[in-house]
C-alpha cells in the first residue's frame, strides 16, 4: 500500500464522525452491509476515516487491526478501487487482494458474512474489469454466486448482497442468454428482480440499489425498461447520501443522467 491512493473529491464535514456520532448513524450507515459495531476502538477509528472517504486510512488502519479489521479493510480498499482508482491494472490488483483476504478470512470466520461478501464484490467488479464472458469460463461466476449466497444465509437482511445477486443473474443472461444461464449459471431473470426488490425493501434510502436495479432492467428488458430505469436513477440521484461512499454512488446517479 505504499503508493499513495487518490483523494476523495467531495470532502464534506457532515461525512467526519466522532466515536459517539457514529454510533448513532450506525444502523443506518450499515444498513447495505449488515456489519456490527466494532467493539475495538482501533476499529471505531477506521470506520471513521471510512465514512469521511479517507478509504487509504482506513484499509490500513483495518490491516494493522489484525483479522478483526479484515472486513474495513477490504471494504475501504474494494470501494476505493471501484470509484477512485483510475488505472486498470491497479484497479484489478487491488480486487483481487481483497477477494483474496477474504476468503482467507472465511476460513477462520466462516459465520462472518462480510467475508464472503467482500470475496464476491471484489471477484464481481473484476470479472466486469477483465469481461464478463471471459470470467465466466474461469469459474469466476459460480464462485461469485455461491459467495452471494453464503453471504445472505449468514445475514438474511445484507441488502449489499441481495444488489449483488441481482446483478449477477442479469450480467450472466444479458452476456450468455437466457437459456446458457440458467442451465449453466442458475442465473434467472425472476430470481434478479426479486433480489433487486429485497434490496430496496431492506435499505429504502440506498442510492446504490436503484443504480443497480436499473443497470440490471437495461440488461433483461433493454429498451422496454427505459422509462423505469430513468426512474430509478432520478431517485437515486436525488438520495441524501450520508458518507464518503453514499456520496459516491449518488455522483455516480448523477452522471448517467446527465449522458
Amino acid at each position: 500500500m505504499a503508493k499513495a491512493w487518490a483523494k476523495f473529491p467531495y470532502p464534506d464535514k457532515k461525512y467526519q464522525h466522532t466515536a459517539a456520532t457514529l454510533k448513532k448513524a450506525w444502523d443506518r450507515l450499515h444498513k447495505g452491509d449488515a456489519e456490527p459495531f466494532p467493539k475495538n476502538e482501533a476499529l471505531v477509528d477506521a470506520w471513521i476515516a471510512f465514512h469521511a472517504g479517507d478509504f487509504q486510512k482506513a484499509a490500513e488502519l483495518g490491516l494493522k487491526a489484525g483479522a478483526e479489521g479484515t472486513s474495513v479493510a477490504n471494504k475501504a480498499q474494494a470501494i476505493y478501487a471501484n470509484y477512485l482508482e483510475e488505472g486498470e491494472k491497479r484497479k484489478l490488483e487491488l480486487f483481487q487482494e481483497v477477494a483474496g483476504r477474504a476468503e482467507a478470512q472465511q476460513a477462520k470466520e466462516p459465520k462472518n458474512a462480510n467475508a464472503f461478501y467482500w470475496q464476491a464484490y471484489a471477484l464481481g467488479r473484476y470479472a466486469q474489469g477483465i469481461s464478463v464472458v471471459k470470467a465466466l469460463t474461469q469459474g469466476i461466476g459460480g464462485q461469485v454466486k455461491a459467495a452471494l449466497e453464503a453471504t445472505i444465509k449468514l445475514a438474511p437482511r445484507h441488502a449489499d448482497a441481495h444488489i449483488a445477486l441481482g446483478s449477477y443473474h442479469a450480467e450472466v443472461i444479458d452476456k450468455v442468454g437466457a437459456m446458457i444461464g440458467g442451465l449453466t449459471y442458475g442465473a434467472k431473470k425472476d430470481l434478479a428482480l426479486k433480489n433487486f426488490q429485497a434490496a430496496l425493501k431492506l435499505a429504502p434510502e440506498s442510492a446504490i440499489a436503484r443504480i443497480e436495479y436499473a443497470n440490471g432492467l437495461a440488461l433483461l428488458e433493454g429498451k422496454k425498461s427505459l422509462k423505469e430505469a430513468e426512474k430509478l436513477y432520478a431517485e437515486a440521484a436525488a438520495c441524501e447520501p450520508l458518507d464518503a461512499m453514499e456520496r459516491l454512488d449518488v455522483e455516480l446517479a448523477r452522471s448517467e443522467l446527465e449522458d
